[in-house]
């Protein structure tokens, strides 16, 4: 692998099986470089790989002092991407972030016109730090940029260079004076993603590491050209029949029955989940399920996993494995699961394993029935 990547103008051309052996390969690369600076977290930085290749936009949770920022920005140094951290306050307006006009005079002429400025929203991976300590217009600004990929000042469209890569942080403490993100506007973000104490060796080790006079130099791994292309190639892996069906049954187990209209589906002969019906915890404990833009994400996610991990189709293991990180923003619970200890981790686990048995089981029963067969 080549310590220069070469940028060019297009994204370099090659066929799809050999994009996925590259990509899976610079995924091992990238994984040993950033272990150079952030110990542990394995399972947080595939995840934020795997948003950037779905060209989706991520949540990351945790208490300060987990190297969050550290992680963002190291990340986009091995990718060869613009960064920028945004700190949300209290007081931060949407011009902060995407950009403003301001009047420039020409000296030879003497004539003033508007010029416009760009905001930190403008690089290809933008940390916004603590999201939620922003008042809901900033969010909004933001939001916006997010989805359309483009910010509008003073009625001129600006756009956004891609890859354009968010990832927003949340302080779970503190919670006295800040704005919580709606979770219509979680919906936007395609993962949740926990980020956890380090255990006991690995923060000996941070301890080590982060007090001594070493100084990890990170090489660039993938080319800004190379990452636009394996966004377009993940978009092509394959997703059999079934495992389309499989995410749509988990999805849409998720929703209780009193959701009305987004409920009912699960009661027509059509669907899958209809056999067992809608799970008698769900209705007791989700107020609200997630919604068509889940199952978007799951199948987009498990795309990304498969090429990363060097399959160029998708697998069950692939969906079982981002269930919950798409799923937990999703599900609103009520007091009830309060009161029972039940968060919406442990609410997905569940459908999820009623979803699994519910197919083995199933498979069982083809088998038999071929079996007897005359």
């Amino acid at each position: 692998m080549a310590d220069n990547p070469v940028s060019s103008s297009r994204p370099p051309v090659m066929d799809d099986l050999a994009a996925v052996r590259r990509l899976h390969e610079a995924y091992g690369v990238i994984r040993s470089e950033l272990a150079k600076v952030i110990v542990g977290q394995e399972d947080v930085i595939e995840l934020l790989l795997i948003g950037l290749f779905a060209r989706g936009h991520v949540i990351l949770e945790g208490v300060p002092g987990l190297a969050k920022t550290l992680m963002i920005s190291s990340l986009a140094r091995c990718l060869g991407l613009k960064f920028n951290r945004i700190q949300f306050m209290p007081d931060l307006m949407p011009a902060d972030i995407t950009g403003t006009e301001v009047i420039q005079e020409d000296k030879r002429t003497g004539q003033r016109s508007f010029r416009f400025l760009p905001g930190p929203i403008f690089a290809n991976v933008v940390l916004a730090d603590e999201i939620n300590r922003t008042p809901p217009k900033t969010q909004a600004a933001l939001l916006e940029a997010m989805q359309e990929r483009h910010v509008t000042v003073g009625g001129v469209q600006h756009d956004l260079e891609p890859p354009f890569f968010v990832l927003a942080t949340q302080n779970p403490i503190e919670q006295e004076g800040t704005y919580p993100l709606p979770e219509a506007q979680q919906d936007r973000f395609m993962f949740k993603v926990f980020v956890d104490y380090p255990g006991y060796e690995q923060e000996y080790e941070i301890a080590e590491r982060t007090t001594s006079a070493a100084a990890p130099e990170l090489r660039e791994v993938l080319a800004r050209d190379e990452i636009l292309a394996f966004q377009d190639v993940v978009r092509r892996v394959p997703a059999a029949p079934s495992e389309v069906h499989y995410t749509l049954e988990l999805v849409r187990l998720t929703r209780p029955s009193h959701n009305g209209v987004s409920g009912a589906g699960l009661r027509s002969a059509e669907s899958g989940a209809a056999r067992g019906g809608v799970l008698p915890l769900i209705d007791r404990l989700v107020t609200f399920g997630a919604g068509p833009r889940a199952v978007q994400f799951l199948l987009l996610g498990a795309k990304a996993r498969a090429v990363m991990h060097g399959r160029k189709y998708v697998g069950r293991e692939d969906i079982d494995a981002l269930a919950q990180p798409v799923l937990r923003h999703r599900i609103i619970t009520n007091y009830a699961a309060e009161a029972e200890d039940y968060d919406p981790d442990r609410i997905i686990a569940h459908v999820l394993q009623a979803v699994q048995a519910r197919q083995k089981n199933e498979g069982l029963d083809a088998g038999v029935a071929k079996v007897l067969r005359p």
